[in-house]
């Protein structure tokens, strides 16, 4: 009696993430008949048992550093499971890192939606080995402030092969590209480093100096940031010279992460590294700076993933778990809580969506390019940050059966930091708002005048609320996270209206635009049709 399991849910294996998800149908509905199938595709296989072996796997037996061999020649490698190469094989297979580079016809018009939502199919999986992907695609952005450079890697990254081998980047199949930043004594004040670049000829430098924060390290090169002689410029090292020589890179040490267990990071110090400088001498901010506006938009949307991964852990077990004589879900108490969260997850996915429609028609429309640079931080900032809470909040749904490490839960709250983290906390995010409102307080007109468009009648006053949190934020940047914060929601808000979400939208206007200060979920009242919510989000599997 004792071995037998009862009221237990069934694993939540075998579905499909992307038939099982109505908002992010209805988000790609106008995506070619060729990507709504690999959709599919990519929706089936996340949910498979074999997929989710690999990303416990990946995150179990986590990267080993090895730095010298036995005979005491440096190596500065690190050893990765299987599974965390069998993930990058499959996402860079599926183009990933270097869709919107792409010149194909399924995607044209679309080719950063189309990417998002195969990231966020895949980050609903594993989001550690997206790490690298994410850096490989932002840097080739970075990599177009020089032509030459471009043209000689670009085509080398894009072949969509995964190359794992410690090669030369000229004799391998596939590139991958990260990134060092990061020093300890600067952290997000880059013009702080203090690696030192100095001139060899022939347009190539000599970078000796320590990183404190670089991720993916076996990555083929990186983009460095150093002291030229004329000031702070960018760099793109590789990490194997051609003759197959390492190029000074000495790994320290990996970092005793909380989250994001499959993906290394590590502390690597730079001894005569040959780089080539990349975009103009001294505009070392200013060449990473698109660069960094993907890897933003990439937090979010993956944050947006992990909430939907989560709060379908929930569901699926309240809807199975019998607690008091009928099953979770039907009381009344939980089925507010499940609604609260859904609402929160439905907004963060369409806002990361409509971030990225912008990326998508900047180039066309003026209002769309005003959405992406105004917005971008404002959207990084409010999906990255609400992620932590709303997992907790999921965990505790199952109790004791989601704090445990074998339940997908566990890992997901230990990776929701990290996207609030990377690439500016919620203070640098804030302080981004402030600059371009100051800036160019255009972009903020066209911005609002979208988000009044969109909410039409039922934000009435929400635009004045926004001006008045624009001017008390002009003069006083103690109030940018006030400012930040109002310009999410009520972008989310007009998103779903415009999605036409009908009493989703209305419940998400009248609960974050209206109401009053929340600091827990299940604060709906019996107005909102809670089990409506929850059943047309996510609709139970038959």
């Amino acid at each position: 009696m004792t071995d037998e399991v009862i009221n237990q849910p069934p694993p939540l294996t075998g579905g499909n993430a992307w038939r099982g998800d109505p908002l992010l149908i209805q988000l790609a509905e106008r995506f070619s008949d060729p990507v709504r199938k690999d959709l599919d595709g990519l929706g089936r296989f996340v949910m498979t048992q074999e997929a989710q072996e690999l990303a416990r796997l990946a995150n179990t037996d986590t990267p080993k550093l090895r730095t010298h061999d036995r005979q005491g020649r440096r190596l500065d490698l690190v050893e990765y499971h299987p599974a965390y190469h069998a993930l990058m094989r499959r996402s860079i297979a599926g183009g990933l890192h270097s869709s919107v580079w792409e010149n194909g016809d399924a995607e044209i018009g679309r080719r950063h939606q189309v990417r998002a939502a195969r990231f966020y199919l895949t980050a609903e999986l594993e989001t550690g080995h997206l790490c690298p992907i994410t850096m490989t695609s932002a840097s080739l952005a970075a990599l177009m402030a020089s032509p030459k450079l471009f043209r000689e890697w670009a085509p080398r990254v894009t072949t969509r092969k995964y190359d794992q081998t410690q090669k030369p980047p000229v004799q391998k199949t596939g590139l991958t590209l990260g990134m060092g930043m990061t020093e300890k004594q600067g952290g997000t004040d880059v013009r702080a480093n203090t690696t030192r670049a100095e001139r060899t000829g022939s347009g190539f430098y000599r970078l000796t100096g320590h990183k404190w924060f670089m991720s993916a390290p076996m990555s083929d090169a990186f983009l460095v940031l150093g002291q030229a002689p004329e000031g702070l410029s960018c760099f793109l090292v590789p990490r194997i010279l051609g003759d197959g020589s390492g190029n000074g890179f000495r790994f320290q040490r990996l970092k005793d992460k909380l989250g994001n267990r499959s993906n290394a990071s590590s502390e690597v110090e730079f001894v005569n590294a040959i780089g080539e400088m990349v975009g103009d001498p001294g505009a070392g901010v200013k060449t990473i700076m698109d660069m960094v506006t993907l890897t933003r938009l990439d937090c979010a949307v993956a944050s947006s993933a992990l909430m939907r991964a989560g709060l379908a852990e929930a569901v699926h077990h309240t809807r199975h778990r019998q607690v008091f004589g009928s099953n979770l879900i039907d009381q009344p108490l939980m089925q507010r809580v499940l609604a609260d969260m859904a609402l929160d997850v439905a907004a963060a996915t369409a806002l990361s969506f409509r971030l990225a429609r912008s990326f998508d028609e900047a180039a066309s429309d003026r209002g769309e390019a005003a959405f992406a640079r105004a917005m971008t931080p404002v959207v990084k900032y409010w999906v990255c940050k609400i992620a932590p809470a709303l997992l907790y909040e999921a965990m505790e749904c199952l109790g004791g059966n989601g704090y445990v490490e074998e339940a997908p839960l566990a890992r997901y709250y230990r990776e929701a930091p990290v996207n609030a983290i990377w690439e500016g906390s919620g203070n640098v995010m804030a302080l981004d708002v402030l600059r371009v409102l100051g800036r160019a307080p255009g972009l903020f007109e066209e911005v609002l005048a979208g988000i009044d468009r969109d909410l039409g009648t039922g934000g009435r006053g929400t635009i004045g609320v926004l001006k008045a949190a624009m001017q008390v934020a002009a003069t006083d940047q103690g109030s940018a996270r006030l400012l930040t914060e109002q310009l999410a929601l009520s972008a989310a808000a007009a998103e779903l209206r415009r999605l036409g979400a009908g009493r989703i939208a209305d419940a998400f206007v009248e609960t974050r635009l209206g109401g009053q200060w929340r600091t827990t979920y299940g604060m709906l009242d019996s107005r909102h049709d809670a089990r409506m919510i929850i059943d047309t989000l996510y609709p139970p599997v038959t």
